[in-house]
């Protein structure tokens, strides 16, 4: 399989967390120029934004964590083993269940339902791991 099929996904997950940086920078800077929020009350990372900031920044952050082994992955594939349809499609959907606990971060913000999301994503990409280990460690 070509290897642009695993770039899509990819560029996808690089997006949203982009995305993701601008929005919350862009609410920051609304808060501190409208006044709701003064820099003196933030500037040692104290909890003083608006709560639809926090909730893109923390969708933000979350970005930083998990996906940091989605991108290891992704890289080491696409240099030793071939993309299979498989690891294409469980890009995907690790690449989707991380859309979808943004949305939810930056909306609701249910916590059982973005667990759940979350918990989906984490067995995706362990499974897209166990996958490549075996392809590189077994020959499979």
């Amino acid at each position: 399989m070509n290897f642009n099929a695993l770039l899509l996904p990819l560029f996808v997950q690089v997006a949203l967390t982009l995305g993701l940086i601008f929005w919350g920078g862009f609410l920051r800077v609304q808060a501190i120029r409208g006044g709701s929020t003064k820099v003196h009350e933030i500037a040692l990372g104290q909890p003083g934004w608006p709560e639809q900031a926090t909730k893109v920044i923390n969708a933000y952050h979350n970005q930083l964590q998990l996906p940091v082994l989605y991108y290891l992955l992704i890289a080491l594939v696409l240099l030793v083993a071939p993309a299979t349809p498989g690891m294409v499609v469980l890009s995907w959907a690790f690449v989707l269940s991380r859309l979808f606990h943004a949305l939810i971060h930056v909306t609701t913000n249910n916590v059982p339902r973005r667990f759940f999301v979350f918990l989906a994503g984490v067995a995706i990409l362990t499974l897209m791991w166990l996958i490549f280990a075996a392809t590189v460690l077994l020959g499979l």
